[in-house]
This record gives C-alpha cells, structure tokens and sequence, in this order.
C-alpha cells in the first residue's frame, strides 16, 4: 500500500494531499498543469524542503514528521524520470546504464540488464552517445536506467509531456510491457487522461495542492468532479472486462461485461486479456424498447440509476449494465420524451468504431 499525507509550501503554492493507493500497480497523480502533480512527486521523492506528514510504502516509514522520521532521498530507493531525460552526455547508452548498475549493486535485485534492454529495445543503441539519440530514445534509455536503478517505487513525472504524438505512442507499449512484467510500485505523473486510462490502477486527481478524489479509472470515470476536469469530449465511463474472442474475421474482439458483451475494434487485443474500455458519454444513445434492424454493434440491457443535469440543456444519465455502468450524455428534451428515470430499464447503444480497448495482460 502506498499511504500519502503531506503537507507543504513552495513560494506562494499549498500542498495538501492525502490518498492511499494499492501496490504493486500504477497510480497516477493526474490533473491539469500547476494542479501539484510535479510538487507531489518532489515531496515522495523527498526533495522537497519543509514538507510534513507521513509516506508509507509496502509498510516502509519514508516519512513520519509527528515523530521525526524523515529518509534521505537517496536511501529511498526511488527511481525516477522526469520530463527532459537526465542522461550523461558524456557517456554512451551502455555507460548511463551500466552506471546506474554499478550504484545499486548493494540493492536487492529486482530487474537484470539484459532483460531491460530487451524489454526497451536498447540493444542496437548501446554503443551510441546520447547526444545523437532521438527524444523517444532518450526516454527509454532514461527508463532502463531507473530500472537498473532497483528501485523500491518508480516514479515517472509526465516523462512523455515533450514528445509528439508519433513518439508516445512508441512509447507507450513499453511502460504497459514494464507494469505487467514487473510487480513494482509505480506513481505516473501526468496531464493526459489517455496515457492514465492506458496504464493506472488507481487514480489521484488533483487541483490546487489538493487531492479532490481518489479511486479506480472505472469509479472516478463516474465522479462528477473527474467529468468537469476532462471535459466533455473526453468524459465516458471506463469499463473493464475479460476478452472472450479476438479472432473474428470482422476485425472486432469481444469483452464480456457482467450479462452482456462489447464488441469493438480489436488492435492488440487477444483472446484472454483483461481489457479496459472508455465509453464516451456521447457516443452512448438510449432506447426505452429493444431495438430491431440498427448497424450498431452493442446494444446492452441495463437499469438507469442516476440522472444529473450536465451542462445546460444537457444530462448525464447513468446506466447500471449488470455490476459496471455506462454515462450517456442526452438532451434535456430527450430525456423528458423518454420518461427516463432511477430504476427504469433501457437498452444502452454503443457504436463499435467509437471504442478503443488496452490490454492488461499476465494478470495485472
């Protein structure tokens, strides 16, 4: 368990934080610029001046200020990336890591060098300076020394925030790959609700120095205070579940979700994964009676549990699909000519082409 209370001041900025997080696993400390994310990660890393409290990790006291326990960052044991990749420029891939290596050979070992570079994709840029090397390169290089770091926590501070698009999607198949071989505590900072729906288990969301609400993607997917931090657009229930079938010829893969099924577009899926689904709010239509002869792929029984009014002219409707629940953002109009209330059966209908599905695979 990773148990955090903080509190601390940088200049004229408040940190007032509490959460507690499983582990092994992902958390992410997730809201927009100047929310605390980074002030957040200074404090666990135990470079941030002042701060009191309590950090535990897996039972381990890094920080008890009501009784004058506080360890030094460098016996933490936490890895960490940030932002612009802190490479030697003097030194060649093989040097950063093998440095890295040499510092923590007192430490338990939990990775070998050769299974990093092979998890990376290091291995044809060993001998390369890193002057040379690419913005993804240089990220993954800064990841595998971390990792030879045998850290206690890895700590990942929006490592893919000066990439482009093309170049986080390069990377991003390597963090998931990371998170399900190894059973390390991870905290991943950033900004960019995919990237959190991709890799977390559990979610921090900030605003102000503050922690306004803590849980699973699939909880916080249905808090009112994640919706209004995302945005409209973005805003839709995550749903997780097993993947019965990826190899039907139409290129869709099946995820069973309580009673029912979502098909969508298979990607990476394969047949035995655990997949999770954001299910955007507008991409949800209602029907009050089952629907004969529509092209949509997903039409799901379920019961509505909670309508609240969205924006104006709008609400969210919340559709209990047999254990998890989907958000359908509808008209006021609608709403009303359907008669829709708590309690009433509907049929949720969802496009196949609107979803995209991540796998969390080897048990995680």
């Amino acid at each position: 368990m990773l148990d955090v209370a903080l509190r601390g001041r940088r200049g004229e900025f408040r940190l007032d934080v509490q959460f507690r997080a499983p582990t092994p696993g992902v958390t992410a400390l997730f809201g927009v610029s100047g929310s605390g994310k980074s002030t957040l990660a200074r404090a666990l890393c135990g470079l941030l001046p002042g701060v009191e409290g309590s950090i535990v990790v897996d039972d381990e006291v890094w920080l008890d200020s009501g009784r004058g326990l506080c360890t030094a960052p460098e016996a933490r044991g936490v890895g960490a990336v940030f932002q612009e990749p802190r490479l030697f420029p003097h030194l060649s891939v093989a040097g950063n890591l093998d440095y890295a290596a040499a510092r923590s050979r007192h430490r338990t070992p939990i990775v070998k060098r050769q299974d990093v570079i092979e998890l990376l994709g290091l291995g044809a840029l060993l001998a390369r300076r890193v002057q040379g090397l690419s913005g993804g390169e240089r990220s993954r290089v800064a990841l595998g020394r971390a990792l030879l770091g045998q850290p206690r926590l890895l700590l990942l501070d929006e490592p893919l925030a000066n990439l482009d698009g093309a170049r986080r999607e390069e990377i991003l198949p390597f963090l998931e790959d990371l998170r399900d071989r190894y059973r390390l505590p991870m905290v991943y900072v950033s900004h960019e609700y995919d990237e959190v729906l991709r890799l977390a288990a559990h979610v921090v969301l900030l605003d102000a120095g503050r922690a306004l609400a803590s849980g699973s993607p699939s909880a916080l997917s249905l808090d009112p205070i994640l919706v209004r931090q995302v945005g409209r657009d973005r805003a839709g229930a995550v749903v997780e579940g097993p993947v019965t079938d990826a190899s039907a010829g139409d290129g869709l893969a099946t995820i069973a979700l309580g009673a029912g099924r979502l098909r969508l577009p298979a990607g990476a899926l394969r047949a035995g994964d655990r997949a999770r689904v954001l299910v955007p709010a507008r991409d949800v239509l209602i029907a009050t009676s089952e629907p004969h002869g529509l092209s949509v792929r997903n039409q799901l029984r379920g019961t509505v549990t909670a309508l609240r009014r969205d924006t104006p002219g709008a609400v969210l409707v919340t559709v209990d699909i047999g254990g998890q629940s989907l958000l359908a953002r509808l008209t006021g109009a609608a709403v009303t000519e359907l008669g829709l209330v708590a309690g009433q059966p509907v049929h949720a209908l969802v496009k196949a082409e609107s979803l995209r599905g991540h796998a969390y695979r080897r048990g995680t």
